[in-house]
């Protein structure tokens, strides 16, 4: 969730409409926001590289897919040191650029994430009279033995926020560039 644990009406519409997982009793689920000052467009040409999350993913160093981009394709990760793994195997499962909706799922990789779930949406809003983008990004994962709900829910929700940043960062400096005028050589 955001800050609060709790969302504006609008937030909890998106949610209600495109973040529906139905966790069973050894899952748990949770959905993050993030407000980003940089356009809907630009954010969801990152959001959508499914072949390409080191883009802004700062915990993955190398990202190998084969064959195109579409509903199916499975991409093989590379995690950086200082976390839990080293691989992960994603299946891109929902691709909809008229809605940005990005769905994954976590098939295989060295890691304690099994039936790990996501799908992340991007909306166009206005932050300080200016385009802006509200993502938002929900996951469904069992819980592992040894530990709790509360646990991993922390543990997943601290990987999320740390690309929700990211992503915010990456897209705000690019707006930036984008908004400043070459300088003209003549």
């Amino acid at each position: 969730m955001n800050g609060s644990d709790a969302y504006s009406a609008t937030e909890a519409q998106y949610v209600r409409r495109h973040h529906k997982h139905e966790p069973r009793e050894n899952q748990c689920t949770s959905a993050l926001v993030k407000h980003i000052k940089a356009p809907a467009h630009l954010v969801w040409s990152l959001v959508r590289r499914f072949d390409q999350p080191q883009r802004y993913k700062p915990f993955v160093s190398r990202c190998v897919m084969n064959g195109e981009l579409g509903i199916g394709s499975v991409r093989e990760v590379n995690v950086k040191s200082g976390l839990p793994a080293t691989t992960s195997t994603e299946r891109l499962e929902l691709l909809d650029d008229e809605e940005h909706i990005l769905g994954v799922q976590i098939v295989g990789g060295d890691h304690r994430l099994k039936n790990y779930s996501s799908i992340m949406t991007v909306h166009p809003e206005f932050i300080d009279g200016r385009p802006g983008t509200l993502v938002i990004e929900s996951f469904v994962v069992d819980v592992p033995d040894g530990n709790t709900k509360d646990e991993t829910c922390y543990f997943v929700k601290a990987l999320i926020r740390c690309n929700l940043k990211s992503l915010a960062d990456v897209s705000e400096r690019m707006a930036v560039q984008d908004r400043v005028e070459p300088v003209n050589q003549f």
